[in-house]
């Protein structure tokens, strides 16, 4: 049995399974690993996915058929039997068979009878007293089986000295999500507001500052930086000492002698 997207926002269709007699529904859910076989006897199954089953109410799937009712009919009461029905899902009124639906169909519904027959509309006050319900059991569950919820990630092998604790309000709001996987979006919403729970935001990013706008005018220096270190703006003298070669040559006859420098300048073109 397969029920339709759109009731859990996965984009793709929810496998369940009945056991014989339809006295019970199942979860299915895959653990698909690329490249994983199984061997069977002498041959590969190439499909390997290990598959869950687990226990599930039926009255989560009822409720999509119920809301899905009550939207076209207008809040009409009607036979269940006329509710819980899907041309793309034939098998769906299986879900009226299941053990004690009957019994508990009344926490998400309104009920009236006329004669020997029962009639049903969908009711968000009592399914919402019923959801919260079913929050307050998982949160029994998370803590007896001593499940970190908190926004901290904890290592498995991590010991620490100091006791992790999480607030109630972080169970609840755990809670609050893994029910929400089964219902549909605006009831989870509306279930939040119901636990006392405040909607969760993502943080506002700040405004950039503002630049600083330049202004055309000269920029003129508030102090005389001149002042600083006028010691290092003051000439250096030369340094007038002498070595002992050049007091030698010095004193050198330098009558008609040429400079070096002539050696190396162009020399003058002849005149024709």
């Amino acid at each position: 049995y397969k029920l339709k997207a759109d009731f859990f926002s996965t984009g793709e269709a929810t496998l369940y399974l009945f056991n014989s007699g339809a006295q019970q529904l199942f979860e299915v859910k895959a653990f698909h690993e690329e490249y994983r076989s199984w061997f069977i006897g002498q041959t590969v199954q190439q499909d390997g996915r290990l598959l869950f089953v687990t226990p599930m109410d039926p009255l989560f799937l009822i409720l999509y058929y119920l809301i899905k009712a009550d939207k076209e009919q207008q809040g009409k009461f009607q036979p269940l039997d006329q509710v819980v029905l899907d041309s793309d899902y034939p098998n769906c009124p299986l879900l009226l068979k299941c053990v004690d639906v009957k019994q508990h169909i009344h926490h998400i519904t309104e009920e009236k009878e006329i004669g020997s027959q029962k009639f049903h509309k969908y009711s968000q006050e009592n399914t919402l007293k019923w959801l919260k319900k079913k929050v307050t059991q998982t949160v029994k569950a998370l803590k007896s089986n001593n499940i970190c919820v908190g926004e901290r990630v904890h290592a498995a092998t991590f010991i620490s000295d100091k006791p992790i604790t999480d607030t109630n309000e972080d169970y609840i709001r755990y809670a609050h999500g893994l029910i929400s996987d089964y219902i549909p979006e605006d009831l989870s919403k509306e279930l939040l507001k119901y636990l006392g729970l405040p909607e969760l935001k993502s943080p506002t990013q700040e405004p950039p500052l503002k630049k600083r706008k330049l202004s055309d005018a000269p920029v003129e220096a508030n102090e005389d930086y001149t002042k600083f270190n006028t010691s290092d703006l003051k000439p250096k003298k030369a340094n007038s000492k002498m070595s002992a070669a050049q007091k030698a040559l010095a004193k050198v006859d330098k009558t008609g002698m040429k400079s070096i420098s002539t050696f190396f300048s162009s020399k003058p073109k002849a005149t024709k």
